[in-house]
């Protein structure tokens, strides 16, 4: 939610449990919750904003280096768990499949500021600019 918040996130959504079990250690230091809708839903397909590009983020075989990816204007980027992978079902069922090149994998929450700051840096900078999700 702080990255959210620092990039002019337009809404967060997020599904499975674990938001719940987690929500008690009040990670959300700045109360971006307030400002940001957060959305718990049970299948991501089903709130798919009008003429939002779905994005996965991971690090699998055949993915498009963020170096080299063009944001679209309106897009949901889907990160999977900070533990795990996204399923290929939902892979398949994105437009385009991001990675950012590194040694190994990242944690969830940094995976998600570079993802945003990247696209920031090219151009998409949501506080002046388009809206995304």
């Amino acid at each position: 939610m702080r990255a959210a918040g620092c990039y002019g996130v337009a809404s967060v959504f997020y599904t499975g449990k674990r938001y719940e079990r987690a929500a008690d250690f009040v990670t959300d230091t700045k109360r971006v919750h307030y400002d940001i809708p957060l959305i718990g839903i049970d299948d991501l397909k089903k709130i798919l904003p009008l003429n939002c590009v779905p994005v996965a983020v991971e690090l699998v075989e055949g993915a498009r280096p963020l170096p080299e990816y063009t944001h679209p204007d309106r897009a949901l980027y889907i990160f999977g768990p900070e533990d795990g992978s996204l399923d290929k079902e939902i892979r398949d069922w994105c437009e385009d499949v991001v990675y950012i090149p590194t040694t190994g994998c990242m944690n969830l929450a940094a995976t998600v500021n570079v993802v945003l700051y990247d696209r920031m840096a090219k151009g998409l900078n949501t506080r002046s600019g388009p809206k995304f999700r």
